[in-house]
């Protein structure tokens, strides 16, 4: 999409929320909503300005605004594959001190038990999140070659859709 259209697209949905909330019949409570979601979408728009392609992030949202709007995982994440080549070993949580702090990401998550949606082409990925070295956490993001992005907070318990990317 072209980056001067997405601010107008994105001020005018905003617009047509604000104004729905407005001039809904619950009047101050749809005005209290609608300055919710507002300073929410600010938040975001924020977050998206100050993402840099050659930053490193581990949090949930960060790396899920990075996937969204890079169509690639941070620097900072490597395979399981090359973590073994530099000497990782998962039971003993030593990630960190042989990769120079880089989490675990970027490796083909099979989808066997059919929990997230199928699509004819799509393979799905999965990337480590907030993981502050030690053992790998429950925490992870799955997102896909087509344009889905799911966080699960309890690994592959749940799964909470993030950003759907419409291909045009």
């Amino acid at each position: 999409m072209n980056k001067r259209l997405l601010p107008a697209l994105v001020a005018f949905v905003i617009a047509i929320i604000i104004g729905t909330f407005f001039f809904s019949k619950e009047g101050g409570e749809a005005n209290k909503n609608a300055q919710i979601l507002l300073e929410q979408l600010n938040k975001e728009g924020q977050k998206s300005q100050s993402l840099a392609e050659n930053g490193s992030y581990t949090s949930k949202d960060e790396v899920a605004l990075y996937i969204y709007k890079f169509n690639k995982l941070p620097q900072n994440f490597i395979t399981k594959k090359e973590a073994l080549e530099l000497g990782w070993d998962a039971k003993s949580g030593n990630l960190w001190q042989v990769s120079g702090g880089k989490s675990i990401g970027g490796d083909r998550f099979s989808n066997r038990e059919k929990r997230l949606p199928e699509a004819d082409g799509r393979k799905w990925f999965e990337c480590d999140v907030n993981y502050n070295g030690g053992r790998r956490g429950a925490e992870r993001i799955l997102y896909s070659n087509d344009g889905l992005i799911y966080y699960t907070p309890d690994h592959y318990e749940h799964f909470y859709l993030l950003y759907e990317k419409r291909m045009q």
